[in-house]
């Protein structure tokens, strides 16, 4: 099953989005919380691994069931600082400022940010 999310810009930094992904995580926006950091509609946290390369993700099969990546349909416009970039299978998955974006799959309410410094190398996403 593909996961897509279209993400266009929107008033003080707020992104829009259309989502689905395996699990029952869904992301129908992307924002800049309160807090400073980014979040999808659900306001649950989007996180970055350190692990990955600048345009490049290295998160997947296990890694990719706990932090679910943002994905992006082809067409879909970013705003400056976000980009798409492209999966081993082919999805295109959204970055900040060229770092892959993930929920955490931990993270069961929204505002938490449990996965922040997980394993020492998954870090909330920040402008």
């Amino acid at each position: 099953m593909n996961r897509f999310v279209m993400i266009a810009a929107t008033a003080a930094m707020s992104l829009s989005a259309c989502s689905a992904y395996a699990g029952g995580h869904a992301a129908k926006s992307v924002k800049k919380s309160d807090a400073g950091y980014f979040t999808d509609a659900s306001d649950m946290t989007l996180y970055t691994f350190d692990k990955d390369e600048a345009g490049k993700s290295n998160c997947y099969a296990g890694c990719a069931r706990a932090w679910p990546p943002l994905l992006a349909e082809e067409d879909a416009k970013l705003p400056e600082g976000f980009s798409k970039v492209t999966r081993k299978n082919g999805d295109l998955q959204v970055a900040y400022k060229d770092q892959p974006l993930y929920l955490w799959i931990n993270d069961k309410k929204p505002g938490q940010t449990t996965g922040d410094g997980v394993q020492g190398v998954w870090h909330i996403a920040k402008p």
